[in-house]
């Protein structure tokens, strides 16, 4: 009986110091979305076409779809998001093509998430000769 509440004790030691680190290493991702960057995009330097971007900080995942006509954003497509509760910030494209500019405010209660999307949104932008 001995041996066996030694295994339990062993398992349930190495899940909590497991969850402990998989917790830190989330706490630390979503510090750098804090200072994440967004930079606006000269749109009138954009040829036209359909665009793919992403961007990823674990747990936050985006990829878009970034369509440019005449040097406007005619539609963004969110092809993938991932998020915990980030789902609100999924108006972002919306926002972006309505403002025809990346500098929108994020929505509240889904900031790193709205940061993501922003984020893969603008290296769409950025990759328009490849």
């Amino acid at each position: 009986m001995k041996k066996k509440h030694k295994i339990i004790l062993g398992i349930l030691v190495v899940v909590i110091i497991g969850a402990y680190f998989g917790i830190k290493t989330i706490e630390l991702n979503l510090e750098q979305l804090k200072d994440l960057k967004i930079s606006n995009v000269d749109i009138s330097k954009v040829p036209d076409g359909t665009y793919a971007g992403s961007y990823k900080v674990f747990p936050i995942i985006a990829e878009v779809k970034v369509t440019v006509k005449n040097h406007e954003i005619t539609g963004i497509e969110l092809l993938k998001h991932k998020s915990g509760q980030g789902a609100p910030a999924e108006m972002i494209p919306s926002k972006v093509v309505e403002a025809q500019t990346l500098e929108v405010d994020a929505v509240s209660g889904a900031t790193y998430s709205s940061k993501v999307i922003l984020k893969a949104i603008e290296n769409a932008l950025n990759n328009t000769n490849k």
